[in-house]
């Protein structure tokens, strides 16, 4: 359908530095890991050139820092890039202080590296809080796309959401983009990102078309490293977060070959400015 919105996201950040693996590498110990993020993200560029497709990239601060060329080779491909926060902390665990800080350090040193404005955001691990809304309206986003209205997540933050829609003006002039679910009767399962390693891609696909035909969009998420099987594996982590991390890594690149041929994706802000809400 025409009106249709379906938006391919993409949260730029290197293996260390997931949550699942926090209790085993510490923050402290992130500079010493070996970067695989960059090789990872070209080869997801190339992939999104062969179907022609541009998405949204939420870039944390230690790529910024570690590999602006990339940054600004993402942008020269023709892709939106957007803020995921400098310190990659979970957002309700910071004082609003600190929030500020991190989101205004982030947008400005983005901009400079491509050298125009940067208008989305979204929260580590989808952590966002009501109370972050207003801060990042008054440092100049446009839109925030971190809601994820699961039934249930241990990480996961939640914001009032009055009119149950997905993507909806929040405050004037100011948009969120929420993540997708499939709802069966009160039960809302998240139907993108890394659930799709685990689960049968014709089933995915059918679940995104149900999710289409009943909300009018679509979000998905990816991480580089998610494409990655050969990466370093950690073993003294909890069994479920192992689950989390490494399941499915070596079917996801065909997956996500066979989602973007089977769906017009586009960036967020190239959606927005469609629809006339940017």
């Amino acid at each position: 359908m025409k009106n249709e919105l379906i938006f391919f996201t993409v949260d730029v950040e290197d293996w260390f530095q997931v949550e699942n693996l926090k209790p085993a590498i510490k923050k402290e110990d992130w500079a010493g890991m070996p970067l695989r993020v960059e090789a990872n993200t070209r080869k997801l560029l190339d992939i999104l050139d062969l179907y022609r497709i541009k998405a949204t990239f939420f870039v944390v601060g230690l790529i910024i820092e570690k590999a602006p060329g990339l940054i600004r080779e993402i942008h020269r491909r023709g892709h939106e890039v957007a803020s995921h926060g400098i310190a990659h902390e979970l957002v309700y665990r910071q004082e609003a202080g600190q929030f500020r800080e991190d989101i205004r350090s982030s947008k400005r040193r983005l901009e400079d590296c491509v050298g125009e404005a940067v208008i989305g955001y979204r929260a580590p691990v989808f952590s966002i809080a009501d109370w972050a809304i207003d801060i990042l309206i008054e440092e100049g986003f446009r839109y925030d796309s971190s809601f994820f209205p699961v039934t249930y997540h241990d990480r996961y933050g939640k914001i009032t959401n009055k009119n149950n829609q997905r993507v909806w003006e929040l405050k004037k002039g100011f948009y969120e983009v929420s993540l997708s679910t499939l709802d069966f009767f009160k039960i809302s399962l998240p139907w993108t990102g890394g659930y799709l390693r685990g689960i049968p891609y014709p089933v995915f696909k059918w679940g995104i078309r149900r999710v289409l035909s009943r909300r009018g969009s679509y979000v998905f998420y990816f991480h580089p490293w998610e494409i990655d099987y050969l990466q370093p594996r950690i073993k003294n982590i909890r069994w479920d977060y192992r689950i989390r991390q490494y399941i499915g890594l070596k079917c996801a690149e065909n997956k996500i070959r066979r989602l973007l041929g089977d769906f017009s994706f586009t960036s967020i802000k190239e959606g927005l400015i469609k629809k006339g809400l940017l």
